[in-house]
């Protein structure tokens, strides 16, 4: 029954900040909000990961660009990934 994400960099990317981190959620949960560490986020890719096949993509439940750094995504119940988050 939860879902966590963990920022576990950043960088600077051309006039852009880029940060990274993992997802993952169990207990049935499907999704839940990543914190960016951005003001506002401009774009964001996520990778599901495991030694199991996803049954979906994972999906950001947003419209971009998204102010403040929580962004909401939508996943497969008990998966876990990678995301990645551009922006200012």
């Amino acid at each position: 029954m939860a879902f966590t994400a963990t920022k576990t960099g950043e960088h600077v990317v051309g006039d852009l900040r880029m940060t990274r981190g993992t997802y993952a959620n169990s207990g049935g949960t499907t999704g839940g909000d990543i914190n960016t560490g951005l003001h506002q986020c401009v774009d964001m890719k996520l990778t599901a990961s495991g030694s199991s096949i996803v049954a979906d993509t994972p999906t950001i439940n947003e419209t971009f660009p998204v102010n403040g750094s929580a962004v909401t995504i939508i996943t497969t119940a008990n998966t876990a990934g990678t995301w990645i988050a551009f922006g200012y």
